[in-house]
């Protein structure tokens, strides 16, 4: 039984062993009643101490997943299924079959053991002990000067012209794009957004009643020549695009097709709504949309939920002024505000460099799994778009089978798929697989991809 277990990580290796054990146990190949391998067997195998592993089992007989049996160990407990508070997960498949604890393959976030606790402890205590106010009352409209100033810093560093007027605070990225479309779009107006692009924002927009434009996305960007033809035959109010890491399929803008995109939108008269959630995992060269503006044509998000945590809500919006205050209203209508102690926590942490060394390590786990993913896919003869340097994805489909084939493969593995509509604007079903990095090598994840392996001719 291999836990792959990383001590340099900042996770405890007791809670690591009780992560991975969580997941073989939760396999729906594994009966109720099925005997756990040795305390002292798992130890030996995984090089840890036989006494964590015990400690570990313990938590999970506390959890309802294992029963102690005097005198042979641990037996699998029944395995429950998906209840109706169990965590979500967007663009990954979930129905009333699924079982819980499957290996969310094409999740969109990082998985729970990813995730570091001792810094952002540390945070949370010092603001508890030193800011009364954030503990209790909302943030300010553009949201905490502080952090707005941590901000302003990164922006710096991606040569983006900006002052603190211009910059707004929001409960991540999410209510960021909100705003934006609540706001500067109404019912009838008419986008640009990219195919396959950010499932969420689709249905976003359907719910606002606006009409979408879908214009194909490549490894460098979105089609050029689509979008040209679009701007010029249909006049959108907006182009909303990613820039780095773009989501499903982790490609980047090249600079060249950044200026052109600029170019158009300006010529057409499109606002951008340029989405950079992803910024923080790149760190070679590259050009965004907002260092290259000359005006207020580009509307520039990001997010520290991404990284850091799900539940710490904590994005922004740079804009003119002008939009910045229009936003800054409806926030206030739509939320009263957002949270100041989650400002505060994330303000704490930029500025002592916890957050940035964390940035660190993390671009430097992805940077290995995401050679290991790609040298599996290779392996089994997947065709890979764009094969990305960087981000938390990759998207990718098999050339054997098609996905009704795959997703019974990846249950028989415990591996729950992205949804097969989730990534195109009208809602088609499509082959193509977001792979996330961070869960792609999982033991299960590694045997779904043997398993769609082509076949190959013997040798003699």
């Amino acid at each position: 039984m291999e836990l792959r277990i990383d001590r340099q990580a900042m996770v405890p290796v007791v809670q690591q062993i009780v992560d991975a054990l969580a997941c073989w146990l939760r396999r729906s190949e594994i009966e109720p009643g099925t005997r756990l391998p040795s305390a002292r067997q798992i130890a030996r195998v995984n090089l840890l101490s036989q006494v964590s592993v015990v400690e570990a089992c313990e938590r999970l007989v506390a959890q309802g997943m294992l029963v102690p049996r005097h005198g042979a160990g641990f037996v699998v407990a029944t395995p429950a299924l998906v209840a109706a508070d169990s965590p979500w997960s967007e663009g990954t498949e979930v129905n009333s079959l699924s079982r819980e604890g499957e290996l969310p393959l094409g999740s969109g976030g990082l998985p729970e053991s990813w995730r570091e606790t001792d810094d952002l402890s540390y945070a949370i205590r010092e603001v508890s002990r030193t800011d009364m106010a954030a503990l209790f009352n909302y943030s300010t409209p553009l949201g905490l000067r502080a952090l707005r100033q941590q901000i302003l810093k990164r922006l710096r560093l991606l040569d983006i012209a900006a002052e603190e007027s211009r910059i707004m605070t929001t409960a991540g990225a999410s209510q960021g794009l909100d705003l934006i479309v609540r706001t500067l779009l109404k019912p009838g107006d008419c986008v640009v957004v990219e195919s396959p692009g950010y499932s969420l924002l689709f249905e976003l927009l359907r719910l606002r009643g606006v009409n979408m434009l879908e214009v194909p996305r490549t490894p460098r960007g979105p089609d050029i020549e689509a979008l040209t033809v679009l701007l010029r035959e249909n006049k959108p109010r907006a182009l909303f695009i990613n820039s780095f890491y773009h989501n499903p399929t982790g490609s980047s803008l090249a600079p060249a097709v950044a200026e052109r995109v600029l170019q158009l939108a300006k010529t057409h008269g499109a606002l951008v709504i340029e989405d950079d959630v992803y910024a923080d995992l790149h760190s070679g060269l590259g050009v965004r949309l907002a260092a290259l503006a000359t005006d207020d044509n580009v509307i520039y998000l990001g997010s520290y939920s991404k990284i850091l945590s799900s539940s710490l809500r904590v994005g922004f919006v740079v804009a003119g002024t002008e939009v910045i205050s229009r936003l800054a209203e409806v926030k206030r209508i739509s939320s009263l505000g957002t949270s100041g102690f989650c400002e505060s926590v994330l303000a704490c942490l930029l500025a002592s460099g916890a957050y940035r060394k964390l940035v660190l390590r993390l671009r430097q786990r992805l940077s290995g799994d995401r050679e290991a993913a790609l040298q599996m896919l290779e392996d089994a003869e997947w065709e890979v778009f764009g094969k990305p340097v960087g981000g938390l994805f990759i998207w990718a489909r098999s050339r054997k089978s098609d996905y009704a084939h795959l997703r019974i493969q990846a249950r028989r593995h415990g591996v729950l798929l992205s949804c097969a509509t989730a990534f195109s604007p009208a809602g088609e079903a499509g082959d193509w697989q977001r792979i996330n990095v961070a869960y792609a090598c999982d033991p299960r994840a590694r045997a779904f991809f043997q398993a769609t392996a082509l076949d190959r001719p013997q040798a003699f």
